[in-house]
């Protein structure tokens, strides 16, 4: 059905096998974060929390859209994933996978809340720059612009985690009266109703944050390897017929047509050109198939026509400094801005399968593995122990931080967010002298050198995988 032969069969079923240990080792990695309030103060029993956190988790993978899985895919330019030397697409396929299983179980070895995110970014980081050594590959294999802002995401969200809980805990001590949300937890009893209720509620929101996001890393790491190992199959969506494709395009090259070129600058002129040219391209792909399968090897020549379409035509509605707006109606921008939509889902696509199996993978792993994290968060942070208070406001705040990422797609870190969570809370209470200097030591070295260490790692094997390919 895939069109490969025995040896590319058995290399993609050991990647995808391989994807789904990354997202299980993930499980038991990050998600510890997500549960080591409840366990800590006696919320919940162990093995309740973590098969309870595994539910939501599988939930927030499940329904919580692909958003970030798509902008993991699209850190490489589409021209990568679709490299016509199957040893350069296997050299980075297993450098990735290799690096992110290695990085995140020896940090999870040795008790460190390092990143799942950050070892997996870092992969990609490393991969992209190391594939600009490969001969005749002409340059670095990074998209910049989502590098970027993947970058900064993971920079900033700590940050927010730190203050915003500090800032929460602050208000919390001034206005609210309840002692016992302040007290620390006694040994093997279990807080008042309200307390468990709420340490219960924050948890489980960032459980289901965390599928949302973590989760969709694991979504868009299958599908890089899916585009990368059979593009003929996955390039474009099978589940959607050609001929909606086809008037899509029309519909683009009408309101193209009727813009009046003199009044464009240069730059404004070459994407118009561009656009009518890939158009003119999937108009003579598209004429007479059915469906996808006639398009046989011209796949990925379609997915790079509707990407190519989809990108100059966000340049051409963009407005620069010192720049006339194109000359369109409101109307027809409305219009050319929903079917370029229309037309990215041909691309920007995720099977239920592979959210599935994603969703099954970081929900059985969310269920094992879970002390070692749990310690460090609930004792090695602060030197006071981690009271009611501090753990519900590191919970919310790293939910609220998560969630909002997730709907920009961008990808950040549950470990670091809630650590530094858990640290603001801290200090708030009784400034830097709260703080175990060798926990926050540790947290900050693995935040520091993961995305280097990643990167090197990843680049290397990648260059070894291609000698031996």
């Amino acid at each position: 059905m895939l069109g490969l032969d025995g040896g590319m069969t058995f290399i993609l079923i050991a990647c995808v096998f391989a994807v789904c240990c990354f997202e299980f080792i993930n499980g038991f990695h990050d998600t510890a974060n997500a549960v080591a309030t409840v366990i800590y103060t006696n919320s919940m029993k162990p093995r309740v929390a973590v098969v309870w956190s595994g539910i939501c988790n599988f939930c927030g993978v499940y329904f919580g859209g692909i958003l970030v899985a798509i902008g993991i895919i699209h850190l490489f330019p589409d021209n990568v994933l679709q490299d016509p030397m199957i040893s350069h697409r296997l050299s980075m396929i297993f450098a990735l996978i290799f690096t992110a299983i290695l990085w995140n179980l020896g940090t999870w070895y040795f008790g460190i809340p390092c990143s799942s995110s950050h070892t997996l970014i870092g992969s990609i980081f490393g991969v992209g720059i190391a594939y600009g050594l490969l001969p005749d590959a002409g340059s670095f294999a990074l998209n910049w612009n989502k590098v970027k802002d993947a970058g900064l995401a993971l920079l900033i969200s700590p940050v927010i985690g730190f203050v915003l809980t500090m800032g929460l805990m602050m208000l919390a001590k001034k206005y609210l009266k309840y002692k016992k949300l302040f007290a620390e937890p006694e040994k093997k009893k279990k807080p008042t109703f309200w307390v468990r209720l709420i340490l219960i509620g924050t948890s489980t929101w960032v459980s289901y944050a965390h599928g949302k996001n973590d989760g969709q890393k694991g979504v868009g790491l299958l599908m890089i390897v899916l585009f990368a190992l059979v593009p003929a199959q996955f390039a474009v969506n099978h589940q959607k017929q050609p001929v909606n494709l086809l008037f899509q395009v029309n519909k683009v090259s009408s309101i193209i047509d009727s813009i009046d070129v003199k009044t464009l600058s240069i730059e404004k002129r070459i994407s118009l050109v561009v656009i009518k040219v890939k158009n003119d391209s999937l108009k003579s792909k598209l004429a007479g198939i059915t469906n996808f399968d006639g398009l046989k090897g011209a796949s990925t020549e379609v997915s790079d026509d509707i990407n190519k379409v989809a990108s100059e035509t966000k340049k051409l509605l963009i407005v620069q400094i010192g720049e006339q707006p194109i000359p369109i109606s409101k109307e027809n921008r409305k219009l050319l801005e929903g079917t370029i939509q229309e037309m990215r889902t041909y691309t920007e696509y995720v099977p239920w399968w592979v959210i599935l199996l994603i969703s099954v993978s970081l929900g059985l792993g969310t269920m094992i593995g879970w002390k070692r994290i749990v310690v460090t968060i609930g004792e090695k942070i602060g030197k006071e122990r981690l009271s009611y208070a501090q753990g519900a406001s590191a919970n919310l705040v790293t939910g609220l931080t998560i969630w909002a990422a997730s709907e920009f797609g961008l990808p950040v870190s549950t470990t670091h967010i809630l650590s530094s969570g858990v640290a603001g809370s801290m200090f708030a209470t009784k400034g830097v002298k709260n703080l175990r200097a060798k926990t926050i030591t540790n947290i900050l070295i693995a935040w520091v050198i993961t995305i280097p260490v990643t990167i090197l790692l990843a680049g290397g094997l990648l260059l070894l995988f291609r000698w031996i390919f």
